[in-house]
């Protein structure tokens, strides 16, 4: 049986090579993401895409070379035509602010890839309980699944 597919957010990247934070959240949410690679990431088939790659490439350039290094072990889906119009729509309804463009990419890429899960650290604009269910519509309207929408905590597993 095929593993379930995990694509993988910039932000979790983010976290699992960067400099350990002060904030408490954010070192927790580090440290969770660190958890998780090393004790869930080989039960998934873990892809990413070009997106995330722009991204990741951005800033500090030696976390950058650490952030594409992390990538260069995931798959890479290929943006596709469907995905950009999932994404003008999911960004048309009024759900998500013109900042969060990328964001929308992100799910209409994995919904339109048919993917099982979008990790992510982002809880404003992806993985947003209250948002979910709008988003959730108009993917199934355009018809595609919205993928799961989680944090790497929970990720976890069952025990």
């Amino acid at each position: 049986m095929a593993q379930p597919k995990v694509y993988v957010e910039t932000s979790v990247v983010s976290y699992l090579v960067g400099r350990p934070s002060r904030d408490l959240v954010t070192a927790g949410h580090q440290q969770i993401t660190h958890q998780w690679w090393e004790r869930r990431a080989e039960s998934f088939d873990l892809c990413s895409s070009s997106l995330v790659v722009e991204e990741a490439s951005r800033g500090n350039r030696e976390f950058a070379a650490r952030r594409l290094e992390v990538i260069t072990s995931l798959s890479l889906l290929a943006f596709r035509a469907e995905a950009g119009l999932l994404a003008r729509s999911l960004m048309g309804h009024g759900v998500l602010p013109k900042k969060a463009e990328a964001d929308a990419a992100h799910i209409a890429l994995a919904a339109v890839h048919k993917i099982d899960y979008l990790l992510t650290w982002n809880c404003k604009h992806i993985a947003n309980a209250e948002i979910q269910p709008v988003l959730e519509r108009i993917c199934r309207t355009a018809g595609y699944l919205l993928p799961i929408l989680c944090t790497p905590e929970q990720l976890m597993g069952k025990g």
